[in-house]
Parts: C-alpha cells; structure tokens; sequence
C-alpha cells in the first residue's frame, strides 16, 4: 500500500490535526477490516445521519451502544446458547463483534430502537450558538468617534 507524507499538511494549517490524523489512520488501516456484522450509512438531512447494522438473532439486552471521545462503538455479545439445540445448517452469524464509527465534531447520537434484526442508531450535528457564523456590524471611523465622545458626555453627567 502507498503511504502519503502529511508533514506538509500540518506545516501549512493550524487546528486541522484531527483531521490529518483520521487521514493517516485511514491510509494506514489494514486493508483487511472486517465485514461483520453488515451496515448501511445513510444521511437524512444536512445535519442528520442514520447507521442501521444488521444484528439478526442478537437480544436488545445482547447489545451494546456507547459514544466515547468521537468514537461511536457498537458491540455485541451472545449470550450462553442453548447446548439443547442441534442444527442441521446453521447461516445466521450470531458472533461477538465490535464495530467503531468516528464521529466528527458536535455530532452526537439522539437515540438507537432495534427492530427486525436491524439496529438503527440516529445522529444529529449541533453545532453550539457560540460556533455558528455570526455578522459583525463594521462602523465607520465617524461614528465610533461620535459614540466615544456621546460616552464621555454620560459619565460627566451621571457623575454630578
């Protein structure tokens, strides 16, 4: 596999590490991850995003969701089987798994239902009030010195 060199990326910008740092876990990740259990990402809107995995035969109580650093991770256990049983195929994996979904900034998930075998697990962007692009009112030099001179004339007044 080619590796890239992101030096060049972390000279040129300042705040971007996470970003460089999930393109070189990205380059760098074996090639061979695996493929179970089944996923699908879809996106709902600008800000809105659903990860429905298939996890057929596995209990709610078998199932896992947490949200740790950026890191969505989904795990599944199977409790102890029943020995009772005999099969004569058996396809349904119903394996232990573990699967990690990095999150971007100020993504976070509103909720998980498992219905039907699939387990859908909604996420939502919100960005805080203080983030959002805000317009700045630009003066000219005429009024803030208007305004400077307005504030003195108040504490003389006030003052007296």
């Amino acid at each position: 596999m080619r590796s890239f060199d992101l030096t060049p990326l972390y000279r040129a910008t300042v705040g971007f590490d996470q970003i460089a740092d999930l393109m070189d876990r990205l380059l760098t990740n074996d090639v061979s991850e695996p493929s179970y259990p089944p996923y699908n990402i879809e996106k709902l809107g600008d800000d809105a995003w659903r990860i429905s995995i298939a996890v057929a035969g596995f209990t709610d109580d078998e199932l896992a969701v947490e949200v740790r650093e950026n890191t969505l991770i989904v795990s599944a256990k199977k409790a102890k089987e029943d020995e009772n049983r005999t099969y004569l195929h058996r396809g349904i994996a119903t394996r232990a798994f573990e699967r990690r979904f990095t999150l971007a900034d100020h993504v976070r998930v509103t909720g998980a239902t498992h219905v039907n075998g699939m387990l859908h697990i909604d996420l939502v962007r919100e960005v805080p009030e203080a983030l959002k692009p805000r317009r700045i009112e630009i003066n000219s030099s005429d009024t803030v010195e208007a305004k400077a001179v307005e504030d003195k004339t108040e504490k003389k007044k006030t003052a007296h």
